[in-house]
């Protein structure tokens, strides 16, 4: 009687088998953390009152918000607010600073400070637009505002010059020299060559004070008789020298420096 071949491996023949490879399961992608309900209804809500009560009523940090949550489509951009308005002061000197300055900032990458430089751009073009070509005697708040806009939040000097028509009209606004944190260097020679070839018959010289005292320096009072001198032998009147402080300004002619 044979016996039935057996369909069990004997020992022998179960070690000269391949192992058996079990397929690995494939690597899964850790699911993205999903935004807070609270944080969608802030943004909402900050929203609605932008519209309804416009930026009046919102400290700077909402109004930070506000912008970031243009760059920064999900999570919470209140805490980044917050840094940026404790790192610089205020709304006014976030923008203002130097895209350097704020991409060392924790959270801030180059196109969010790319984004804030272009508000600051757009601020500054707009007030431009009240006072370029226009007589300054009839717009000369407007020249402030523009002044103050552009120059009082800077953390260091910029010296400007607004030539002037025969009428009195601004027809140019050009920064003339950038310098540190209490000086910044004028060349009058520069800016009388400057004014000949736009054909001037006026100027306003502005320069700001990141101190934020607009108080006139000795050094600001020579540098501006200097200039008025040089001025006077061409034929350039010299109308006034603005020192723009963080929440004034002073007028040399107002003060009788001129």
């Amino acid at each position: 009687m044979t016996r039935a071949p057996s369909s069990q491996l004997s020992l022998f023949e179960a070690a000269a088998q391949p192992p058996v490879r079990t397929a690995k399961p494939e690597p899964q992608e850790p699911a993205k953390p999903k935004q807070p309900s609270y944080i969608g209804g802030h943004r909402k809500r900050l929203r609605n009152r932008f519209l309804v009560g416009g930026a009046e009523p919102l400290p700077d940090y909402e109004l930070l918000e506000l912008i970031l949550f243009r760059s920064l489509k999900n999570g919470d951009v209140k805490p980044l607010a917050n840094l940026l308005i404790a790192t610089f002061g205020d709304f006014n000197r976030v923008l203002s600073a130097p895209i350097e300055r704020l991409t060392e900032v924790q959270g801030i990458g180059p196109e969010i400070a790319l984004d804030l430089k272009l508000i600051e751009a757009a601020t500054h073009r707009m007030s431009q637009g009240k006072v370029l070509k226009r007589p300054v005697i009839s717009s000369w708040n407007e020249l402030l505002d523009y002044c103050r806009v552009t120059m009082s939040h800077r953390e260091t000097e910029l010296f400007r010059v607004l030539f002037l028509d025969r009428k009195n009209v601004l027809i140019a606004d050009e920064i003339q020299g950038k310098g540190t944190v209490d000086h910044v260097p004028v060349y009058p020679r520069e800016v009388i060559k400057r004014a000949l070839e736009l054909n001037a018959s006026a100027l306003i010289l502005v320069h700001n004070h990141p101190s934020g005292d607009p108080t006139p320096s000795n050094a600001d009072i020579d540098m501006t008789e200097t200039i008025q001198r040089a001025f006077e032998v061409v034929g350039i009147t010299l109308h006034d020298h603005l020192i723009i402080g963080k929440s004034t300004e002073v007028s040399f002619k107002s003060e009788g420096y001129l």
